[in-house]
């Protein structure tokens, strides 16, 4: 009856802590990759939250209306050591920033890079999501 109760509690904690990975999304489920955007404007906000980090660009149209996009990045773990730090941007820099829209046709994107004024590019993107990979780079 005891090894028959340890089993029960087991596998329960095994299957709680299999949870937050059922809730971890591959790219097609969220994002198209026939729907490529090109992101030129201002970093308005960094969020280096778990499981993604967030990347906020205001940019202007045509008709000079702002728009403010979302756009999902690595995790900020694989972020710090591709060189990427809430510090990397100040808020307010113009950047470039490319990516695939989301499939709902909101304001998010996932990013794949970032160009800054300097011309450094980097990596935003999580590898293993299916994401399609540019050959342009």
């Amino acid at each position: 009856m005891k090894t028959k109760y340890v089993a029960v509690v087991a596998s329960a904690v095994l299957i709680l802590a299999a949870a937050p990975a059922w809730a971890h999304h591959a790219f097609a489920a969220e994002f198209d990759a026939k729907k490529p955007v090109h992101l030129e404007g201002v970093l308005t906000k960094v969020e280096l939250i778990n499981p993604h980090a967030w990347i906020h660009v205001d940019v202007k149209g045509p008709d000079g209306k702002v728009t403010s996009w979302m756009v999902e990045a690595g995790s900020p773990n694989v972020l710090l050591r591709r060189g990427f730090t809430k510090t990397t941007v100040s808020i307010g820099t113009p950047v470039v920033v490319d990516g695939y829209q989301s499939k709902d046709g909101s304001m998010r994107a996932n990013g794949r890079d970032i160009t800054l004024p300097d011309g450094k590019k980097l990596f935003l993107g999580s590898s293993g999501t299916g994401a399609p990979y540019d050959e342009k780079k």
